[in-house]
């Protein structure tokens, strides 16, 4: 069975294996770095955030935990439902194209762990950044979280098997054109299934440049969940903060 289509990631993150994959992804560095990050905006008390591209919703449940009303937004179906469970008067989940600008104002329009850059149509990439100036409110903050293309490239490794709940992923990772390709093959129940991701090495000019055409102004960029100022060669990060 093979699974691949023009979006590959309107199949592939709505699958299980997605998650089963990138569960051991670490929740204390996330909830680490949403308490730096939302301590260094000074969000207001109980300030307005949206999760773009929210998945499974672990980042926006901790920023509610920690007083924020926040909405998530996703793609995926399964991951929206998944999400909905944890839904509270301060939480809610819903499916959105991030392309398209969400119905309501924030005070932050947060994108985080390298959700952007999917789409074969650059026009979508500067869709999205337009979308999201156009979720902030008069003093809100846009955040890019995004991986540092020149470190990860510089760094790939190629081949990986990883076995995850009695699932061998075998990963395989290249780069080509301006993209960084992974694919992933695994069989479950005697059946063969193959994926790939693929996301634009956007560096921090590639950025710029979209900035400079959604009209949108870059105020500070960081290079890791410290806030670390960033090095195009040494960092893993690229976070950009906007306005």
């Amino acid at each position: 069975m093979s699974n691949n289509t023009t979006e590959w990631f309107s199949s592939w993150f709505d699958t299980p294996f997605y998650h089963i994959l990138y569960k051991d992804r670490d929740d204390t560095e996330a909830q680490a770095f949403m308490d730096t990050l939302t301590n260094y905006l000074n969000l207001p008390e109980h300030g307005k955030v949206l999760d773009l591209a929210c998945g499974k919703g672990r980042h926006a449940r901790y920023l509610n935990k920690i007083g924020y009303d926040v909405i998530g937004v996703d793609l995926s179906e399964n991951s929206i439902k998944f999400a909905k469970h944890f839904e509270n008067h301060t939480l809610t989940f819903d499916e959105h194209n991030m392309c398209l600008p969400y119905k309501s104002k924030f005070d932050a329009v947060f994108n985080l762990f390298t959700s952007f850059g999917y789409f074969d149509n650059d026009e979508d990439n500067l869709k999205t950044i337009k979308s999201i100036k156009a979720n902030l409110n008069e003093f809100g903050f846009g955040v890019i979280d995004f991986m540092n293309s020149e470190f990860v490239i510089d760094n790939l490794v190629a081949e990986e098997v990883k076995t995850v709940d009695d699932i061998t992923f075998n990963l395989k990772r290249y780069t080509r054109a301006s993209y960084v390709f992974k694919e992933i093959s695994f069989k479950v129940d005697g059946k063969a299934y193959n994926y790939q991701e693929r996301v634009r090495g956007f560096t921090l000019k590639d950025f710029q440049a979209l900035f400079e055409q959604a009209d949108v102004y870059l105020l500070d960029v960081f290079g890791d969940y410290k806030l670390n100022k960033f090095n195009a060669k040494t960092s893993e990060r690229l976070v950009m903060i906007f306005k």
